[in-house]
């Protein structure tokens, strides 16, 4: 709710419903496993129950969302899990056959961490600093996966192989709890990107590629562009 450049989006509102509970039900439908929203703050846990979702409270403590995901995973106290899909709730255009694909690969090949992004068609995109990219070791098509390299917003740096990072990490629970243990590094505060602690520690991340694009809303302007495509696909 205290997102800077957009304050209070998860209940922001297209076409009737709140952001965060598409997004929930997008989750739900992929049938991957148990949903849970993890939160601090106690509007989104109201939202949540309306819908009939479970949530789980955590503390203003966590520096990113990973740090909030294993922090709501303590509060689960289950030994049987195995991996965590963290579906950033901001992201209600994820296809689900996208998330399913994601969890099908990184179980499979037994990946730690595992995400996913879309090509960059246009230098719009790539201009734009809200727009999080990722560059990998080799260029990803829909039969493979590649390790990544880097990820930024600036617009400045030249790269072979960069995509339009999407908002899912999948993580097996060990990798998860070694990573929050460790300090955020000077890259990611500098970013604000998490996913440089891990690059910053070799704790490798897999990409993916995602076969449907997405907005994730940051801005406003995002804000309102979502809602002419939703408004236009409904």
């Amino acid at each position: 709710m205290s997102a800077k450049r957009l304050p209070g989006k998860p209940l922001l509102k297209i076409n009737g419903k709140s952001i965060i509970s598409q997004v929930l039900k997008k989750a739900k439908n992929c049938n991957i496993g148990n949903v849970f929203v993890a939160t601090e703050d106690m509007e989104i846990i109201d939202e949540i129950k309306k819908h009939k979702g479970n949530t789980i409270l955590t503390s203003r403590k966590p520096k990113s969302g990973t740090d909030r995901i294993w922090e709501a995973f303590k509060k689960i106290k289950n030994k049987k899990i195995k991996y965590i899909i963290n579906l950033q709730g901001d992201e209600p255009l994820i296809d689900i056959k996208d998330i399913r694909n994601l969890n099908k690969i990184v179980t499979k090949n037994k990946i730690d961490i595992g995400t996913l992004a879309i090509k960059i068609n246009n230098k719009k995109k790539y201009l734009n600093k809200n727009i999080v990219k990722v560059v990998t070791k080799k260029k990803i098509n829909s039969k493979n996966f590649a390790r990544a390299t880097n990820f930024f917003r600036n617009s400045n740096i030249s790269y072979k192989n960069i995509y339009h990072h999407i908002g899912i990490y999948q993580y097996s629970v060990s990798i998860l709890e070694k990573f929050c243990k460790l300090k955020r590094t000077k890259n990611e505060i500098k970013n604000n990107l998490e996913q440089l602690r891990a690059l910053d520690n070799n704790l490798p991340i897999s990409v993916i590629l995602a076969r449907k694009k997405v907005i994730g809303i940051d801005t406003k302007q995002d804000y309102m562009e979502l809602k002419k495509i939703m408004k236009y696909k409904s």
